[in-house]
């Protein structure tokens, strides 16, 4: 089996008969980490694919081979690529991250100016959001919308969660800010400018340097030059007081 025998799209009506196998899927892979995540049923992932905000991943067979979909919370102002999960059938094929990838991309379109965030145990998981530019944070930075923590209640370390007053629990939570990322974008190209000018200051120095050289130069030339010519004078002065003796 090959990477090339799958196809990571948006997923939309067409694919809502996949819904259920891929709810069933999602509780059994918990239930297989001893984690929890907030339970979903086959209705709530359809309405996902029809509106546009879920990525699956299909075998060129028509298997389903992966999932993810996008929720909001606090009124858009944060955004959580949920519930990912790939049919064990089809694991170690690189599919998590190539989902992982264009989740993000479409929540990058439909919400540009939203946080991104998720919790997560898997260190697979960690290491895709870190590359995407997600960063660790504590659980104060996510969202503080109720309907998001009551979705945590299907998890086995609720009691930890709520025990530690919502702080933090079992699984890392991790932050995309875009903001953030503008903000090391424009440090990065003022870096550049400044580095620019740096060089270009240089440049100009270097060019002044060989002005001043070759002025330098040509003085010396004519000094030699009027030296030959007083020689050459005195010379012909002589040879003409000769001849005219």
């Amino acid at each position: 089996m090959k990477e090339n025998e799958f196809s990571v799209l948006v997923a939309n009506e067409t694919h809502v008969g996949y819904a259920a196998e891929i709810c069933d899927e999602m509780a059994e892979s918990a239930k297989a980490r001893g984690t929890g995540i907030a339970r979903r049923s086959p209705e709530y992932v359809a309405n996902k694919m029809r509106e546009g905000k879920a990525v699956i991943a299909l075998h060129d067979d028509g298997t389903w081979a992966g999932f993810c979909y996008i929720e909001t919370w606090s009124h858009g102002k944060f955004v959580a690529n949920s519930g990912l999960i790939v049919n064990p059938k089809f694991r170690n094929f690189g599919l998590a991250k190539k989902i992982k990838k264009r989740i993000f991309k479409l929540s990058r379109e439909k919400y540009p100016e939203a946080k991104i965030f998720g919790l997560t145990t898997g260190l697979a998981v960690m290491k895709i959001n870190s590359e995407l530019g997600y960063e660790p944070v504590t659980y104060s930075e996510l969202t503080q919308d109720e309907d998001f923590w009551k979705g945590c209640q299907s998890c086995v370390n609720y009691e930890i969660l709520m025990s530690k007053g919502r702080k933090n629990c079992m699984c890392t939570a991790m932050l995309f800010d875009p903001d953030d990322i503008q903000k090391k974008l424009e440090e990065k190209l003022k870096a550049l400018e400044d580095q620019k000018r740096e060089i270009e200051e240089q440049l100009h120095q270097e060019h002044l340097n060989k002005i001043s050289r070759k002025s330098s130069l040509l003085q010396r030339l004519e000094e030699k030059l009027r030296g030959s010519i007083k020689v050459f004078i005195t010379f012909a002065a002589l040879i003409t007081k000769i001849v005219q003796n």
